[in-house]
């Protein structure tokens, strides 16, 4: 009703609609767990291309799996990834550097800087500073770069005070992707490569013979030659240009580019020059009296500082994948990341032992389980034919999930690093295959058929038959066939649990997914009952959400039945829910649902029709 009726007439009033409803969750969101180049150490990071993931974890190298099987998913249809970076504990190490400062009366460290993740990559990393700031007698400016020289990230105006505003160590840790720095001093870092001491306000005479050295290679030049160079410099800006143009002109050793590409920056009275390299062996140094006149042998540095000692540590062991709850490291990561729907470990698949294969994988499950996670499991690379996967399988009793589905046998794909073919398990491209499957046709449909190629597969490590898949199919191993034209593809689509003397009700993959789908959906979309009260209006209103959430699966094809009472039912009233729940505070709701099962079998029968024609 209106809050004030002040003429006769009619009035219009919006009410927020009673409706609340269900959204679907995602399908294909995949978690990969393992060792990569660089990166955070278990933390979940989400990718959305390859591109993105060579930006954040270094791309591929041939002690990654991980690399490899993040490659193949994007390749074959993925879009988003997950990715927890884990190695063997205590074997990873940040770069480091520590930046000194001569402002006091004697050397003395003032900002330990760190690569923001352990690994290799950081001693790859470089520091350049100047003090060529609007206040050059307090603020300095810090540049990270790589190896080539490139500039990653820029840092202006900084203060060694606490309490400014642009004090190093907060401004620093918030907003670098590269570095850490922690302040261990009060005063500024000395600026890389050579500074001066302060000139006056007039400059000393320029006409002079200067012997420059930069690493080990010396060469002799004129500052100011009034025949050549015009007019003199009249201010310390001029003098900077004028000394840069020279050093440039000079020649390189053969191969370097120290002179050619000489940097020289004028702030407030000084000047400062560096080296057009980022080998910290080529200091630039000037010799001889009359550059101790010019005071240019004041303050000598490297062109950059170097971060060192990063180290990428081991690939880990089944204890670093499983990791611990309480630190939330390795599998445990994923206990509070929200939307991932399958989970692949490929680096499993080359583990030797057995037991320590199943010991990751029963964790796994577990989590999985919990939260509503489907797990892909890659047979073991020992598994060189029918045969031995027919007796490897038995091992995985302990193991056999409605949560899981394992595939055999491995990829053949010619290795970008190398040119050469070489095999890697199966979970990256299926997991690529099922989001693509999900795009196009549904969580509800099998991601398994001639729909289902395996894109940039040069071959499979073991060519199965016909045969060889009548004997697997009903143990619950899911097969990866080659068919002349349609190449490799994924022939099966069975849960861990879906071998035929198991008789379960979660024996194919797509219901397993869609239920698990459904569950989730619901989860989140009924988080509005919660204290609402418990009555008749709330039953009703649950009906019409759950109900209105349903048809529209059963209107993409997810259930059987030509109708919605054939495919599914909602059932949420005083029967369900009895006045000992209500005092419980209680509401019971339960959900009917009739999954589309894939044809496994086609069975074709033909009759031959004799003397039913005239000749």
């Amino acid at each position: 009703m209106p809050t004030q009726t002040t003429y006769p007439g009619v009035y219009v009033e919006e009410l927020p609609s009673s409706v609340h409803s269900i959204t679907t969750v995602t399908t294909s969101v995949t978690a990969f767990i393992g060792h990569t180049r660089r990166g955070p150490l278990n933390r979940p990071v989400r990718v959305t291309s390859f591109a993105e993931f060579e930006r954040r974890f270094g791309g591929l190298t041939a002690r990654s799996p991980v690399g490899y099987a993040v490659h193949q998913f994007f390749g074959n249809g993925g879009t988003v990834a997950v990715i927890v970076r884990v190695t063997k504990a205590g074997t990873g190490k940040e770069a480091c550097a520590t930046l000194e400062s001569t402002e006091g009366h004697s050397r003395c460290p003032v900002l330990e800087v760190h690569a923001k993740e352990p690994g290799s990559w950081g001693s790859g990393l470089r520091l350049a500073v100047d003090h060529d700031t609007p206040h050059p007698h307090e603020t300095f400016d810090l540049r990270i770069l790589d190896a080539h020289g490139t500039v990653h990230e820029t840092f202006s105006g900084l203060s060694m005070d606490p309490g400014h505003g642009r004090y190093a160590e907060t401004v620093i840790n918030a907003d670098s992707a590269l570095i850490r720095v922690e302040a261990v001093g009060e005063d500024r870092p000395d600026p890389s490569g050579t500074v001066s001491k302060a000139f006056h306000h007039e400059l000393p005479d320029l006409n002079v013979e200067l012997t420059v050295k930069i690493g080990e290679v010396e060469r002799e030049f004129t500052l100011y030659d009034p025949d050549c160079d015009g007019a003199p410099p009249c201010d310390v800006a001029e003098l900077a240009l004028l000394l840069e143009h020279k050093l440039r002109a000079l020649p390189d050793a053969p191969g370097k580019h120290a002179f050619a590409g000489a940097e020289v920056i004028a702030f407030g009275r000084r000047i400062q020059v560096v080296a057009g390299s980022t080998d910290p062996r080529d200091v630039v140094r000037f010799l001889g009296e009359c550059a101790n006149d010019l005071g240019l042998e004041a303050s000598v540095n490297p062109p950059v500082f170097p971060l060192h000692g990063g180290a990428d540590g081991e690939p880990p062991g089944p204890r670093d994948l499983i990791g611990s709850e309480a630190r939330k490291s390795g599998l445990q990561a994923l206990r509070e990341e929200p939307d991932v729907n399958l989970l692949a470990l490929p680096e499993l698949a080359s583990y030797e032992s057995t037991e320590d294969m199943l010991t990751v994988l029963s964790a796994a499950e577990r989590l999985c389980r919990e939260r509503r996670i489907f797990l892909l499991v890659d047979a073991p690379a020992a598994w060189g034919g029918v045969d031995a996967a027919r007796a490897g399988i038995a091992a995985f009793a302990p193991v056999r999930s409605d949560h899981a589905g394992l595939y055999f046998p491995h990829l053949q794909l010619t290795d970008p690093l190398t040119g050469r073919l070489r095999s890697f398990p199966p979970s990256g491209a299926v997991a690529g295959v099922i989001a693509r499957t999900d795009g196009e046709r549904g969580v509800w449909k099998a991601p398994a058929g001639t729909a289902a190629r395996l894109a940039g597969v040069h071959s499979l490590t073991v060519k199965l038959t016909d045969r060889d898949n009548g004997l697997l199919n009903p143990l619950g191993v899911n097969c990866l066939r080659t068919f002349p034209v349609a190449g490799p593809l994924i022939w099966g689509a069975r849960t861990l649990d879906g071998a035929d003397a198991l008789e379960s009700e979660w024996k194919y993959l797509p219901v397993r997914r869609l239920a698990l789908h459904i569950e989730e959906s619901l989860l989140r979309g009924l988080r509005w009952v919660v204290f609402e009260p418990n009555d008749e209006q709330l039953w009703q209103q649950i009906r019409l959400n759950v109900s209105g959430y349903l048809h529209s699966l059963f209107e993409k094809g997810a259930f059987q039945g030509g109708t919605p009472r054939q495919a599914y039912f909602v059932k949420c009233d005083k029967d369900t829910t009895t006045a000992a729940d209500i005092e419980r505070g209680v509401v019971n709701v339960v959900v009917g649902i009739a999954p589309v099962r894939p044809a496994e079998f086609v069975i074709v029968t033909i009759q031959q029709l004799a003397g039913q024609f005239d000749g």
